[in-house]
């Protein structure tokens, strides 16, 4: 509210200054000579402003307002200045022609609106403190990523630089067509027409102009090969560092941000090198070359040009701030529609089963009606300036066209140079809209960078750096006082000082009600999640001290809903494995007792089990993920609820074949009795401890939890062979 009054303050006293001036200007001698007139309109300023600083000397430090007496103080010898410069006409009064009371209140207008701009644009130094760490650090980390984009190039320099040739042909080409073209027009305004640079002029537009149509199409079919490898380039990069991170990582992260990450965030980052420097270039080199020309063809006229510049320039940026906003919102906008249709898609299932396919819809529709109103917003703010932008450049071309009819009229510059510099004109518009646009564009792009390096940068929290691959392993395993938090939950301890051993050639079953951490210690033997404390050996050796690929051949896992990926059925029983033949894909096939059913189909191996293995039935994708399973010959095989699929005899046949391995050490979690009572040791989790470990008839004689356990199992069963006899 002070700096308001402050700026109130300064302009009522430069217009009672301005009036005071005017109306005691019949006192003075009017001098002829403009150079004297000018020279005391500055004197004049030059006392205004010493007049106003110490009227406003208690409130000269705010920047704003200094800025406002400067522009104020300034207005008056400008205008002056650059009408005797352009139009060689005297100022009306020793004060200026701007001093009378309809004028000095216009142009106090002006100086406001003047001030509005560049503190719009430029905010002031007090403001500037603020933020000016915070916005350095900013501008240094953008120039620092957008190098980092440039180096991700160098694959593709051959390219960039033949584009970079043609760019700077196409410009050339370019900047001469309108410089012949008004040749062109004051040879056919001339008392004798001459038909030979007549032609030759023709001639040589028609040879730029192919030059440039050749020169452009060859650049951005360049640039665009460049854009397409730098783009494939780092969605590589990006897929291999997402496929690196541990299982908690994709917990916290949501598939849409990710797939956005890949698609649209690399694309954007791509542009900033092959895209938008192409742009920034061109625009850049067209503008300099324009400049020159159009100085060569009228310097006065140029002067008037500028006029346009800084209103471009500002009201380029306050459109790129509020247009990249809402982009950003929209972007954010379409990830969140993206995501809710791929989760109704991907759980097409469930929702049919509950009935809420009117319920998704409504999700959808929702989540586009946000979508809908955020681009109509972004569209209206484009539509107005845009509105304003073209107001701005025809009431420039009127008043250059003016202007331009008083120099051909004294002879200064004939009617083809004026045509030849109001096309120029008209172009360094648009080049320097272009510049300051893709300006903004690029550190947009940046942003992109910014995020996909964030994932390209980050290290798995779960090492896979290992080096260690003996040439025998027993399969020896000692989970070692473990106490473990999930990353979404590390206030709720998954296991507590947890301590198991599973041993070579024997069968251990866990066993627990659902939560108790069952299916935790499978994720951590399998190296998923790091414990917090503790650690799990593997023949007396830390589990991340293994390579990576062969402590997954080693030690091989079947899930209660296994994952198939579209292809076929050889394709998914030896997926990962790159030496198998058809032989060992049928051996794994006929122990897990799959080949049966795989043999009756049309294709046998090379039926497609479509996405996620939707063309297979549950029983089905179970026993070809444990035939993917047993063809690696794994020394620790986890079993987790595999058999809850399978029927009784092909689930007979998978223990007859796991028996003729009898050197593996198996983990087993099942539900179902003879699969427990087969084990060698059963342990009994409850909430992330071992409360109990035995054989079979051990747990039973001490009637603990385990026997508990079993005689709600043993009841379970029994009402489901009954259902089974009944509807039988």
């Amino acid at each position: 509210m002070e700096l308001k009054l402050q700026y109130v303050k300064a302009l009522l006293m430069d217009l009672v200054m301005s009036c005071v001036l005017h109306y005691s200007s019949n006192a003075f001698i009017k001098s002829s000579c403009s150079v004297f007139l000018v020279a005391q309109l500055w004197l004049v300023a030059a006392v205004k402003w010493i007049c106003l600083r110490c009227f406003l000397l208690g409130s000269w430090s705010e920047v704003t307002v200094r800025r406002c007496v400067a522009v104020s103080c300034l207005m008056c010898p400008v205008y002056e200045s650059g009408l005797t410069l352009l139009m060689n006409t005297q100022p009306e009064n020793w004060s200026g022609s701007l001093s009378c009371p309809g004028k000095t209140i216009a142009s106090t207008a002006a100086t406001l609106i003047a001030c509005l701009f560049w503190e719009v644009s430029f905010p002031s130094a007090k403001s500037a403190t603020d933020e000016g760490s915070e916005s350095a650090e900013k501008k240094q980390r953008n120039r620092a990523l957008f190098m980092r984009v440039v180096r991700y190039s160098k694959p593709d320099a051959p390219l960039l630089s033949g584009a970079f040739v043609f760019l700077s042909l196409a410009v050339i080409c370019d900047m001469f067509i309108p410089f012949y073209t008004g040749k062109v027009i004051d040879i056919l305004g001339e008392e004798y027409y001459q038909p030979n640079s007549f032609m030759s002029a023709i001639f040589l537009m028609g040879l730029l102009s192919l030059g440039s149509s050749l020169s452009s199409g060859l650049r951005g079919g360049l640039f665009m090969c460049t854009l397409s490898s730098l783009n494939k380039r780092v969605r590589l990069m990006l897929f291999n560092a997402l496929v690196k991170q541990e299982i908690g990582f994709f917990e916290d992260k949501k598939t849409g941000d990710l797939t956005s990450r890949l698609s649209t965030d690399t694309k954007l980052m791509s542009q900033s090198v092959a895209m938008n420097v192409n742009i920034l270039l061109r625009s850049l080199i067209k503008s300099v070359g324009v400049l020159y020309l159009m100085l060569s063809l009228s310097w006065k006229l140029t002067l008037l040009t500028f006029i346009e510049t800084p209103l471009i320039a500002i009201t380029q940026k306050i459109y790129n701030t509020h247009y990249e906003q809402l982009s950003k919102e929209v972007q954010d906008s379409v990830a969140r529609a993206n995501e809710t249709a791929g989760e109704a898609v991907a759980g097409v299932r469930t929702v049919r089963s509950f009935h809420m396919e009117h319920g998704e819809a409504c999700r959808y529709d929702n989540r586009l009606t946000d979508t809908h109103n955020l681009k109509t917003r972004r569209d209206t703010v484009r539509a107005v300036y845009l509105l304003v932008r073209r107001v701005m450049s025809l009431g420039i071309q009127v008043l250059i066209m003016y202007y331009g009819r008083q120099l051909i009229k004294s002879g200064c510059m004939s009617t083809g140079n004026l045509v030849s510099f109001i096309l120029y004109q008209g172009n360094l518009g648009s080049y320097i809209r272009s510049l300051v646009y893709m300006y903004s564009n690029m550190l947009n792009s940046v942003g992109a960078a910014a995020k996909v390096f964030e994932y390209l940068d980050r290290k798995p929290l779960v090492s896979i750096d290992g080096s260690l691959n003996p040439e025998t392993l027993a399969g020896h395993v000692h989970f070692n006082n473990l106490t473990f938090f999930y990353p979404t939950r590390p206030d709720q301890p998954a296991l507590k000082n947890f301590s198991v051993e599973l041993k070579p050639s024997q069968m251990t079953a866990l066993v627990g009600m659902s939560g108790g951490g069952k299916s935790t210690c499978v994720s951590l033997l399998e190296g998923f999640y790091q414990p917090q404390q503790g650690q799990i050996l593997l023949d007396g050796q830390p589990l991340q001290n293994y390579q990576h690929k062969y402590l997954h051949q080693k030690v091989a896992m079947v899930g209660q809903d296994p994952v198939l990926f579209s292809g076929s059925i050889r394709d998914n029983i030896a997926y990962g494995l790159t030496d198998y033949d058809q032989k060992k894909v049928e051996d794994a096939a006929r122990e897990a007792n799959a080949h049966e059913f795989i043999s009756q189909l049309e294709k046998r191996y090379d039926t497609d089990v479509g996405e996620r293995g939707c063309l297979l039935s549950g029983g089905q994708k179970q026993r070809i993920a444990i035939a993917r399973a047993l063809i690696r010959q794994p020394q620790v095989l986890i079993m987790d609820e595999v058999t809850s699929s399978l029927d009784t005899e092909s689930e007979r046949m998978v223990q007859d074949a796991l028996a003729r391995h009898p050197n593996q050490t198996l983990l087993v979690i099942a539900h179902r009795l003879k699969t427990i009572e087969r084990a060698d040791q059963i342990i009994v989790i409850d909430k992330g401890e071992v409360v109990e470990q035995g054989t079979h008839q051990e747990l039973m004689k001490n009637k603990g939890n385990y026997y508990k356990l079993r005689e709600r199992l043993f009841t379970e069963e029994k009402e489901a062979d009954e259902k089974v006899d009944e509807q039988e």
